[in-house]
């Protein structure tokens, strides 16, 4: 198993339910979405051509790419609307006393 880094990303009133917000932490690009509470985090670009998915449209657990409309299932990070082929990568959130943290693989460059 890789060893992981947490990095604080927002407090929770920062991402608002049923939104997201992009943040770049740890040499990587992150979306974390609100799903009525529930946070999930998945890489902020789109694997069908780069786009911020931060900035797209959230529908349910669906995050719609605003470049070509490709959908991604937020809680999963699967690809489930065309163009979109490729899933996402997820990455482990925890909240802990109103902050919320991933987890990144460490590698020499967030040492």
């Amino acid at each position: 198993m890789p060893d992981l880094k947490w990095f604080r990303l927002a407090s929770t009133s920062e991402v608002p339910a049923d939104e997201g917000r992009g943040f770049e932490v740890g040499g990587k690009r992150i979306a974390v979405f609100n799903l009525g509470g529930s946070f999930h985090c998945v890489s902020d670009i789109c694997t069908h051509e780069y786009a911020l998915l931060s900035e797209g449209y959230l529908d349910g657990a669906c995050i719609e790419c605003p470049l070509h409309g490709g959908g991604f299932d937020v809680r999963t990070g699967k690809a489930i609307m065309a163009p979109a082929e490729t899933d996402l990568k997820t990455y482990p959130v925890e909240c802990r006393d109103g902050e919320i943290f991933v987890a990144i693989e460490v590698t020499k460059e967030n040492v």
